[in-house]
């Protein structure tokens, strides 16, 4: 029931098409619970690897949104493409760019 919920809440924002039609304190929350959940809840690594802004450091927001949007194959990182729109994965690129 909990990850029916989850995928209609993030079924919302992919809906959003330009970046003042999302909300940047739910994307936030779902970095820290969602990606926190693979990520570690402080994101410091867990069943994937540290995703906090010093580790990332070589990553471009380019980079990293491309991973959000259509995971990495070969791990167990998912495509959040079905879910959430570019705009989205570009303002977490650069959320987790600039946050510790």
């Amino acid at each position: 029931m909990r990850s029916l919920l989850i995928y209609l809440a993030l079924a919302t924002f992919a809906q959003a098409d330009d970046a003042a039609s999302f909300d940047p304190v739910a994307l936030e929350r779902m970095v820290r619970q969602d990606c926190g959940a693979c990520h570690g809840l402080t994101l410091k690594g867990g069943l994937g690897p540290d995703i906090r802004a010093g580790s990332l450091k070589d990553w471009t927001a380019e980079d990293l949104q491309a991973i959000i949007l259509d995971g990495r194959p070969g791990t167990p990182m998912p495509p959040w493409r079905p879910l959430i729109s570019e705009v989205e994965a570009a303002w977490i690129a650069q959320y987790l760019l600039e946050h510790e």
